[in-house]
């Protein structure tokens, strides 16, 4: 606590990310009291500068964030506030407030190397906004909706089409069972709050781990 550097107002900016997806959901600003407060309860507390006043994220709308970790950057200037989010972070009922693009949408570096792995961070990110904002119409709010019973038969059903898939040598069936398969499984490391990279980190610690001689 006593590493933290408040600005002259005794304010310091805490930016809030959603701990399994990584995505940024706001920024708002905290003194002593709230960033005490946001310790001792595990729910972030922030100053408002319109108001005046402590609040408590989600005390009018449910839409609570429960707090992961929080950390402070190199110059103890600005909080990084990793949370568990309840619904949507943003008041117009959106999943992040950085719902805007600044940038146009052809602007892409003509020398940028493609990452090949960044549909499933797009596709974490979308579920995870799914899940907050509760869209109607859509099959991944329905599957939330549902529960995990729901999510578990949806894998157990998509297995089995991906063995027959491989069983029939079907290229093209296996290509959209595997997507399916991978899908629901991201739903699935939604609903108990695990992050892909938690995944992908325990591939790389079994690829990295020493083999035993005989």
């Amino acid at each position: 606590m006593e590493q933290i550097k408040y600005d002259d107002q005794g304010l310091v900016p805490a930016v809030v990310q959603d701990a399994a997806s990584k995505e940024v959901l706001m920024l708002a600003y905290m003194n002593r009291e709230s960033l005490q407060k946001t310790v001792e309860t595990g729910q972030t507390w922030f100053w408002s500068r319109s108001r005046g006043e402590l609040w408590n994220k989600g005390a009018t709308s449910g839409h609570t964030q429960e707090v992961v970790s929080l950390k402070y950057d190199c110059d103890g200037d600005t909080l990084l506030v990793q949370v568990n989010q309840n619904g949507p972070a943003c008041h117009t009922g959106a999943y992040s407030c950085f719902y805007r693009s600044a940038e146009a949408d052809d602007a892409t570096a003509d020398d940028a190397k493609p990452d090949r792995f960044a549909p499933l961070a797009q596709l974490e990110a979308t579920i995870a906004q799914r899940d907050a904002e509760r869209t109607e119409g859509s099959y991944t709010t329905y599957l939330f909706d549902k529960g995990l019973d729901k999510i578990l038969k949806k894998i157990g059903e998509e297995t089995a089409e991906v063995i027959i898939a491989g069983k029939n040598r079907d290229a093209k069936e296996l290509r959209a069972e595997a997507a399916d398969l991978i899908f629901h499984l991201m739903v699935l490391l939604r609903e108990q709050r695990i992050p892909l990279d938690d995944v992908l980190e325990e591939l790389e610690f079994r690829h990295r781990k020493p083999v035993k001689k005989d």
